[in-house]
Parts: structure tokens; C-alpha cells; sequence
């Protein structure tokens, strides 16, 4: 199933290229606000399913492109996004120490939105392709054998950056409003037999930057979820981003259309803003390549 909220964020069932209206089948989730109404939806899920799938069938919706899809979790209690979590391509000889950052969920925007560079004397801003894995329920202290019972589903993640900040401060360099694009919607993790062998690809104007698999994570999805939970209990609806490959990072700019896909999962399309019309080399940043590869210990990784 592929769960949505869409226009005033009212949760929705996308079925092609429609959207379901699924307010009746829901109509009885808590809420305060939209995210805690896709929460209310994921941790009480089992008992929801054939009412959700009841109104979705009896429906041809409305088609996506007269709606406006929002994020599927517009303000997650916790975004733990994994750090140098990839192998790239296996030319790293070890994997980096197992690492992470909180980004804030005020960062989240969703399919269609804009990214908006900010006013800061970075080096670049780069786009980072990542496999989001979305919380069922509460975990905390969860061991790795037990981890996919804790996986309610998969959605499309970009971890904006900017380099050259407070001296590579990750909340600096991540947590800018806007920099985080999620979305369409939130596969349901019965619809990927394997998130660990998945095509992840982004694109820049139409032109291929990233294609790596989800096979290359130096920590794979299971040993993200128990390091995470050993730190901190997450929550239905919260979102751990598995981390990118570096090997195709490239500069966002004024007027690029960002587009992302991973396997089993919709297409995410999101646009570039940049007041101050800066521009960076469209090519692929060798630098920051070879840095998180491991072959050279200069450039702006």
C-alpha cells in the first residue's frame, strides 16, 4: 500500500496515477496535527488495513496531478540520518565508524516543493540520495534480529547539505529549512522484498548523478535500527535515513529539478531556489567522491 497526505494533508491511498480519499476509514485516529494523524495511521495499522483497502477499492480517486502531495510525515518526532554509511561501490577498504546526526523535522518538504539555498558562505550544496526507513511502532533497545518487525514502510529521502559550515557542524550543514525532501507517499514494507538490494537513482535536469544499491551500506538496515534504538527509543512514524553513496554527488543550484526513484517506490520531484544565483561545475564533484572513497584526504567531503 502506498499511503499519502495531499492537499489540506488529508491521508490518502495512491493507486496509479490517483489518489484515494481515505478520511472515512481513519476518521477515528487522534490527531493534533497532520503528522500525528500518519502516526495515529501507522501505529494502529493492522486493526485499520481492511477498512483503508475497503474505501481505496471502492474509489477511482482523483488524479495526482490535480492534488497537491504533501510529505508523507511532515514532521517526524525524530529524523536520524546515518553518516559516511556506504561502502561506495566497495572501494572504501573499511567502513567509517557507524555514525549519525538528528535533522530537523522542519526541514521536511514534500513532492513538488522547492529546496531554498540559504543565505550562508558555503562551499556547495549538494543533494544526497537516501533509502528513509519509517518506524512502526515504538522501539527502543531493539537487537538486529528483531529489527524488520520494527519497519513500517520505506519512503524516498534527499539529505540537503551544505559544506564548509562551522567547521562541518552537521546541524549547520543539514537542518536548513527546506532540506529535506520526502515523498510521495510511504511504501508499505510488505511491497519490497528487499530493502537491502534496492536501485536508488537521482537526477539533476534530466541527467543521471546518482545510481548506486542499497546492498552497499557499510550498516545494513537491521544494525541502523538496533544502533539508533540503543541510543534513543523512536516512535510510529519516526524516520531513519540510511545514508548515500557519495560516489555521484553534485552541486543543487537556481533552477535545477531534482528528481529521485528507488526501486519500489514513487518518483520524488523537487525544485532549486537560490536568491543569490550562485553557481558550482554541473559535473559530478570528483572531490568529494574521492574523499568519502577514501582516495584522497582533501576536498570538501
Amino acid at each position: 500500500m502506498k499511503l499519502a497526505l495531499f492537499d489540506d494533508f488529508v491521508p490518502g491511498v495512491l493507486k496509479g496515477g490517483s489518489v484515494v480519499d481515505i478520511s472515512s476509514a481513519v476518521a477515528g485516529v487522534p490527531r493534533m496535527s497532520p503528522q500525528e494523524l500518519m502516526a495515529g495511521i501507522i501505529a494502529d495499522f493492522d486493526s485499520l488495513r481492511a477498512g483503508i483497502e475497503e474505501v481505496a477499492a471502492a474509489s477511482s480517486g482523483v488524479s495526482r496531478s490535480d492534488v497537491r502531495l504533501r510529505a508523507p510525515l511532515p514532521k517526524p518526532v525524530n529524523m536520524v540520518c546515518m553518516a559516511a554509511n556506504y561502502m561506495e561501490h566497495g572501494s572504501r577498504s573499511a567502513p567509517a565508524a557507524i555514525n549519525a546526526f538528528l535533522k530537523s523535522p522542519n526541514s521536511v518538504i514534500g513532492d513538488g516543493d522547492t529546496i531554498v539555498l540559504p543565505d550562508a558562505p558555503a562551499s556547495i550544496f549538494h543533494h544526497e540520495a537516501e533509502l528513509g526507513v519509517v518506524i512502526g511502532r515504538e522501539s527502543a533497545n531493539v537487537e538486529a534480529k528483531d529489527a524488520l518487525d520494527h519497519i513500517f514502510g520505506y519512503v524516498n529521502f534527499i539529505d540537503g547539505s551544505a559544506r564548509g559550515l562551522g567547521g562541518g557542524s552537521f546541524f549547520q550543514g543539514k537542518s536548513w529549512d527546506t532540506f529535506g525532501p520526502m515523498g510521495p507517499c510511504i511504501v508499505t514494507a510488505d511491497e519490497i522484498a528487499d530493502a537491502q538490494s534496492l536501485r536508488a537513482r537521482l537526477w539533476v535536469n534530466g541527467r543521471l548523478r546518482q545510481d548506486f544499491s542499497t546492498s552497499d551500506m557499510a550498516y545494513d538496515i537491521r544494525r541502523c535500527i538496533e544502533w539508533a534504538t540503543d541510543i534513543t527509543a523512536l516512535e510510529a512514524g519516526d524516520l531513519i535515513a540510511t545514508g548515500t553513496n557519495h560516489q555521484g554527488l553534485g552541486a543543487m543550484q537556481d533552477g535545477d529539478v531534482i528528481e529521485m526513484r528507488i526501486e519500489g517506490l514513487e518518483k520524488l520531484t523537487v525544485h532549486v531556489r537560490d536568491d543569490l544565483k550562485r553557481e558550482w561545475p554541473r559535473e559530478i564533484d570528483r572531490a568529494t567522491a574521492d574523499r568519502a572513497a577514501g582516495r584522497t584526504t582533501t576536498g570538501g567531503f
